[in-house]
């Protein structure tokens, strides 16, 4: 916020998810090529996505709220808001899942957050209506969730080498 204030407050939650699918598309892109040409790391990325999808947790709720400029307060207690939401969902998970995304492989995580992506599009594509499957924001807690396994598995890799 402050090199750009709120300018997110323009994105439409489509072009919200757009740059979360940009964002892991490259992730995807680097681990099967095994290569990149760009400089930046895959964990700018994985943030990048964790931050995106805070923001559209926000616009989310933000959703009939016209103003562009928030006031920094404001956007830190909901951006804190919806960490701490989406903390205590990857607690209640880890608890009945025995943290088996330990076991997991990275490009296992960046697949399913992919998926997690082209479920939201659909969803948007059907105007928000789902019949029996979990909205939106619990697709973005999960990309969310998903990326700071990479993040966690990335850094012990690291350390483990």
């Amino acid at each position: 916020m402050k090199d750009y204030g709120t300018a997110w407050r323009n994105l439409r939650p489509t072009s919200l998810t757009d740059q979360i699918f940009i964002k892991a598309q490259r992730v995807k892109s680097i681990e099967e090529k095994g290569t990149q040409k760009i400089g930046d790391d895959i964990k700018g990325e994985y943030i990048g996505i964790i931050n995106y999808c805070l923001i559209a947790l926000i616009q989310l709720e933000l959703i009939n709220d016209t103003r562009v400029d928030l006031p920094y307060q404001e956007v830190e207690q909901l951006y804190t808001k919806y960490a701490l939401q989406t903390k205590q969902l990857m607690e209640d998970k880890n608890h009945d899942y025995g943290e088996a995304w330990r076991d997991m492989r990275m490009s296992s995580l960046t697949d399913l957050i992919l998926m997690k992506i082209f479920r939201v599009k659909q969803i948007e594509d059907n105007q928000g209506k789902t019949i029996i499957s979990e909205g939106v924001d619990a697709n973005y807690m999960d990309m969310i969730n998903y990326a700071v396994f990479a993040l966690i598995k990335s850094e012990t890799a690291k350390t483990n080498n």
